[in-house]
């Protein structure tokens, strides 16, 4: 079959008329149906089939092969998702009709006047940076407690929370101060083979500048009986002593019993020699004292050199350990 030509059999198709169907418009017609307005339509007089026009393919313009016959229902279309129905009226067009909701106008949507609505982008920017500010801040409070805990576990010292600092059971045991050891001047000392107090020479610490005198010729000797030694052990014998611009010696009993090494009486002031006055210094020897009380005695000896030189013997004392 081709175009302008239905074919030899189609069922009361008038000759010369181009619109196969026009004889179901005929019969419309011939009952009493107006045609449509407008002018033409087919299968009427004057109407230009359509039906039998090749056109390209995709071609859209409109085709007015298909359109409703007259008299046909037109089924509704389907409005397309998201536009306005030209159809529909809005309840508060109609007579009567209230607004049942808020209207809103463009510039009441937003800040933007655009009727975007709520500025939803900054709210979202300042969530996010209120949640980042709270988890950087979990985050260093998590590390700095886990330092603070490590610096306290390997310190080994500070409480945590929760625990309770005891006093300890024991006070603290403060430094001990050394002893006061006695001291004794010429005064005071046990007088033996032929020594005497004098003060004929200035320069003695003694009181009133008394000193022992004759400590110059074997047998002399002076006693110090010595109380309250703490403890045994050395101690360091100081003498407060004078030579005459000579060096002199003599020897230690502590309890009767000779020292190792005798008391050195030597001319540490560098007098001249005869010169009394000039010659008094001092010097030290370790000792070995009991517990309580203890005898100290400076003799002259055979060996020493105080039986022919001399001293003059002012004042003793002590000194814990061997550092003079």
């Amino acid at each position: 079959m081709t175009p302008g030509n239905n074919g030899e059999d189609t069922p009361n198709a008038p000759e010369g008329d181009d619109d196969v169907f026009g004889y179901l418009y005929e019969d419309g017609q011939a009952a009493g149906a107006t045609p449509p307005s407008g002018g033409g339509g087919y299968g009427y007089p004057g109407t230009r089939s359509s039906y039998n026009q090749v056109r390209a393919v995709g071609d859209r313009r409109p085709n007015t092969y298909g359109a409703p016959a007259y008299g046909q229902q037109v089924p509704p279309q389907q409005q397309p998702y998201g536009q306005p129905n030209a159809h529909y009226a809005a309840p508060e067009t109609q007579p009567g009709g209230a607004p049942t909701a808020p209207q809103y106008t463009p510039a009441s949507r937003g800040s933007g006047g655009r009727g975007s609505g709520p500025n939803t982008k900054g709210l979202l920017i300042a969530a996010i940076a209120v949640v980042a500010v709270v988890a950087i801040g979990i985050a260093a409070a998590m590390m700095t407690g886990d330092g603070d805990e490590g610096d306290k576990k390997e310190a080994g010292g500070g409480s945590t929370q929760g625990e309770t600092v005891k006093p300890s059971d024991k006070p603290t045991k403060k430094p001990e101060k050394p002893a006061k050891l006695p001291k004794t001047d010429a005064k005071a000392l046990k007088l033996e083979g032929g020594t005497t107090t004098a003060s004929d020479f200035d320069g003695a610490e003694s009181e009133g500048g008394v000193y022992v005198a004759g400590f110059d010729k074997v047998g002399a000797q002076v006693t110090w009986t010595v109380n309250g030694i703490p403890k045994s052990g050395s101690y360091s014998l100081h003498v407060n002593y004078g030579v005459p611009g000579k060096d002199s010696n003599a020897t230690i009993l502590v309890n009767g019993k000779k020292q190792t090494r005798p008391l050195n009486l030597k001319n540490f002031a560098h007098a001249e020699e005869g010169d009394w006055e000039k010659g008094w210094t001092n010097t030290w020897a370790v000792v070995q004292l009991t517990k309580g009380t203890n005898s100290v005695t400076l003799t002259c000896a055979q060996s020493d050199l105080c039986g022919t030189t001399g001293a003059n013997i002012d004042q003793m004392w002590l000194v814990e350990g061997d550092k003079g």
